[in-house]
């Protein structure tokens, strides 16, 4: 499998113009969008739908009023103010997303760059949205799948890199080891430098410092931080959902 690596959103506009149909695609944004859905998929929620707006996510829920709404601006959750009268539901917190609130649910997220980053995967052979939290599991899948290709997506900050998301991507490299472009491969060095505190580099990162500072949202560093605590794979379906998989 050849694996390549997206380090920076401002790379995902040029996906629309590259041939994905080979590809599977890992997103990464480990704080903290890929590791809440993960986990409120291990928590029983019955899937993970992403959309790009707030005013997207307002509209699936007049459409279809059972659903939970999910998301942040600026890491904050989302009130009625930014949507037109609706506070949602949950923030980006994957410690929100407990059992008995999500358990065969459908939530809707938008989050200021994990959705965007999975959108702009369309058009993949297969969409994974991963984090260190399932990280072997995903590892496992595209070991058994064998894709021609396999594409790492950072979904950074802003327009920006975000440290733990290349991390991130640097340990699954690690994992699978096949033939690496020179961005996948800059990913794996960087996670071979950090591998032996993997935690304080995260929270060191600009978004580990960040979300530090906010007492509410402390604890969401070293959750995130945790390696292979859950066994499944966050796939998206034809319609966009993601959903767990063995």
């Amino acid at each position: 499998m050849k694996i390549d690596a997206i380090l920076s959103p401002a790379e995902l506009s040029a996906l629309v113009r590259r041939d994905l149909r080979a590809t599977a695609c890992v997103v990464f944004d480990i704080l903290r969008a890929t590791s809440t859905f993960v986990t409120a998929l291990q928590n029983g929620a019955k899937a993970i739908i992403s959309v790009s707006e707030i005013s997207e996510a307002v509209a699936l829920r007049q459409q279809q009023p059972d659903v939970l709404l999910a998301g942040e601006r600026d890491g904050v959750k989302i009130h009625a103010a930014q949507s037109g009268g609706i506070d949602f539901d949950f923030g980006n917190s994957p410690r929100e997303f407990t059992p008995e609130k999500v358990r065969g649910k459908i939530i809707v997220s938008t989050t200021t760059n994990g959705t965007r980053a999975l959108r702009a995967c369309t058009g993949s052979k297969m969409i994974l949205a991963s984090s260190f939290l399932n990280l072997s599991a995903t590892a496992k899948f595209l070991n058994r799948s064998q894709p021609e290709e396999i594409l790492l997506v950072c979904a950074g900050t802003g327009e920006g890199v975000a440290l733990e998301d290349v991390l991130a991507a640097g340990a699954l490299t690690d994992l699978l080891a096949d033939e690496l472009s020179d961005s996948a491969e800059i990913a794996r060095q960087t996670f071979l430098r950090s591998k032996a505190d993997l935690s304080a580099a995260i929270a060191g990162s600009k978004n580990g410092r960040r979300l530090l500072s906010i007492s509410a949202l402390r604890a969401d560093v070293a959750f995130c931080s945790q390696r292979d605590v859950f066994n499944l794979v966050a796939l998206m379906d034809g319609d966009g959902k993601l959903r767990r998989t063995a």
